[in-house]
């Protein structure tokens, strides 16, 4: 039983410690994705290690009901898939505000997050991603649990 739990523990963390991918030092692009209309966002992706990176967007956000904006910091993991395909998760916050259309209200709120996704890096300097994001707002309207789905497609430098 001790051996057991013993190769299940170096088999952990071999895989948690194996970061042989290649992460640009920066890259800029955008993120498309909201959880109910449209949300476009300018997103910086920043390397800090051979492992993590910092990302930053900055979006908007509508529907029929509502206009809005949203700034979003982002602390991410990254782990190599395959050759040219990463997965990676991160933790973060931001702040943001959104005008009623129907009603005269707006608000500004600010919000812890999560993500987690998928990316792949082309020959060129170009990726594209797939990630999902929930976030917990703190505010009068926006408030609790929220999320989307997010493709991303980035210059890398």
């Amino acid at each position: 039983m001790k051996n057991t739990f013993l190769i299940i523990g170096l088999l952990f963390s071999t895989i948690l410690t194996v970061n042989a991918q290649d992460i640009a030092d920066n890259a800029i692009g955008l993120r498309f994705g909201d959880n109910d209309g449209f949300g476009a966002e300018i997103s910086y992706q920043h390397k800090l290690s051979d492992a993590n990176r910092l990302e930053i967007d900055l979006g908007i956000r509508g529907n029929s009901n509502y206009d809005g904006f949203k700034a979003t910091g982002l602390y991410q993991w990254i782990w190599q898939l395959e050759d040219k395909f990463n997965w990676f998760a991160g933790v973060g916050g931001g702040i943001g505000n959104w005008d009623a259309k129907k009603i005269d209200a707006s608000e500004t709120y600010i919000f812890a997050s999560g993500v987690v996704g998928v990316e792949y890096n082309f020959d060129i300097p170009l990726m594209i991603s797939l990630d999902f994001r929930p976030d917990i707002g703190f505010g009068d309207f926006y408030d609790g649990f929220n999320s989307d789905f997010g493709l991303g497609v980035r210059y890398q430098f």
